[in-house]
């Protein structure tokens, strides 16, 4: 069954076609580490995590390489502002590459705790000044990048379909740029972007800085992504994400210097995650509305976010409130609970089900609920293979768990194939150890039930919720199960 990818490129659903036979060469734009990441930073994150895993769920080998911006990213995705490193030195009086390293570990910690899986390869900027002044220097000799007071600069106006992958002409982005927004007046065209900065003007004293051909400075933002990639993946490469906000000046930027330099594509595929808002407004730092992990944490299981974010397309802006991540937690305790409830189950019934098809004695139930799982796996693909359809992917779960047709061993089995892509832990859940005194509660309980004793058993479930415990009357007797607050 093919994938399905949205190429931003092209602006049309594409079938996923790699450069070499069942491989994958995929880069993912990393966070600049002079802050902690917002939730809005993070779902970017999760859903190319969840690319990640499509492509291994149809057994692709991806090679997920990812920068880690330590320099260079100012304050303005174009050449406006102070260094983001800066900002954070000055904030808390450490020098910048202290606080590249305590950002950097607070955003894997977050990462891991959404069941982000770490990239195959990770490389910060500062690691890669040389291959970054290699590509410089091609484009210097290529006529693509000039030299002027403040920095070295690449020509957009002389870069054919700069602007292809927004779809926004270059004359038209001129038009809309920002008066307020700081310009080199030695500029040729007002959306050239620096290559390099020098230690000249703003930036004199600007605290990270390396020796080049041109003189003594530091990179800008983009050409750290054009060098990193090339030397991890080589290029071009088959997947270029990142955020939506990425696409009229980052890797527009990217491609222009990536394809001047080296006269072929840097990436086939170019996807690109939305944002999430808070009240309707795009969250950010610069706006002052953004929420940390770290703050949904106090009150939710961080995979509630996660759970969250799989109810909304990657390509749909996901409107965040408390109440919507109270659902989300209620969601996937419910979601914990019935996996409980499946593992006691099948524990019981599994063993005999293995053992008729073994030796050929499937029953009709049998080979009807074989029939439906494969129906479900088929559907599963399918959803996750059509451009990540998550929310779809996520609905099949409900349904499964509502399937008559299907015993618990096998609707727990699927789960457990899915979960593979949603990343909720499902594979960590375990039946609850039921305490002997709670045992011997609900015994009693039965025994007054049986005796029509209608106020002692009432009396008795008192005291197993006091307990933490809530019993359940089913036809096959009680059935007790944890209290998830």
């Amino acid at each position: 069954m093919p994938i399905y990818l949205y190429n931003t490129l092209s602006r049309t659903k594409e079938v996923f076609k790699p450069i070499k036979k069942n491989k994958v060469g995929f880069y993912a734009c990393g966070p600049t580490v002079y802050d902690f990441a917002h939730i809005g930073n993070l779902r970017t994150y999760i859903f190319e995590d969840i690319l990640r895993r499509v492509l291994t769920y149809n057994d692709y080998k991806v090679n997920h390489a990812m920068n880690i911006t330590d320099v260079g990213h100012l304050v303005g995705d174009g050449d406006d502002g102070e260094d983001k490193l800066e900002i954070g030195a000055k904030r808390e009086g450490k020098n910048p590459m202290a606080i590249a390293t305590f950002y950097t570990d607070k955003f894997w910690q977050d990462a891991d705790k959404l069941n982000i899986l770490r990239p195959n390869k990770i490389l910060p900027a500062t690691r890669a000044i040389k291959e970054q002044i290699e590509i410089i220097k091609i484009l210097i000799a290529k006529g693509y990048a000039y030299k002027k007071t403040l920095a070295i600069y690449f020509n957009v106006a002389k870069f054919q379909n700069y602007g292809k992958l927004s779809g926004q002409k270059l004359d038209d982005k001129t038009t809309q740029a920002r008066e307020t927004v700081y310009v080199d007046a030695e500029k040729e065209t007002r959306q050239d972007f620096a290559l390099w900065f020098f230690l000249t003007g703003r930036y004199k004293n600007h605290i990270l800085h390396w020796p080049s051909p041109w003189g003594e400075g530091f990179p800008g933002w983009h050409i750290e992504c054009s060098a990193i990639s090339r030397q991890l993946l080589g290029q071009p490469f088959d997947i270029h994400c990142g955020g939506v906000d990425h696409i009229g000046t980052h890797h527009a930027n990217e491609i222009a210097q990536s394809e001047a330099a080296f006269n072929i594509p840097l990436a086939r595929y170019w996807l690109h995650g939305e944002f999430v808002l808070i009240d309707g407004e795009r969250m950010g730092k610069s706006l002052g509305n953004f929420v940390t992990l770290a703050k949904v944490s106090e009150k939710f299981n961080p995979l509630s976010f996660r759970y969250l974010t799989l109810t909304a397309h990657y390509r749909s802006q996901l409107n965040l409130t408390w109440e919507s991540l109270e659902a989300a937690q209620s969601a996937l305790n419910n979601l914990y609970q019935k996996m409980r409830d499946l593992t006691e189950e099948a524990n019981q019934f599994w063993p005999l089900i293995k053992l008729s098809c073994v030796f050929g004695l499937s029953n009709q139930k049998t080979a009807v609920a074989l029939k439906t799982a494969v129906q479900y796996a088929e559907k599963f693909r399918g959803f996750i293979n059509d451009d990540l359809n998550t929310p779809e992917a996520l609905s099949l779960i409900w349904k499964i768990m509502d399937d008559a047709t299907l015993p618990a061993a096998a609707k727990k089995e699927l789960l457990l194939k899915f979960d593979k892509v949603f990343g909720l832990d499902l594979n960590k859940i375990k039946p609850d150890y039921l305490p002997r005194r709670v045992k011997k509660l609900a015994q009693e309980r039965e025994i007054a039930r049986q005796q029509k004793q209608w106020d002692k058993a009432d009396q008795l479930r008192a005291q197993i919720i006091k307990e933490g415990w809530l019993v359940e009357d089913t036809p096959r007797g009680p059935k007790l199960m944890k209290n998830i607050k």
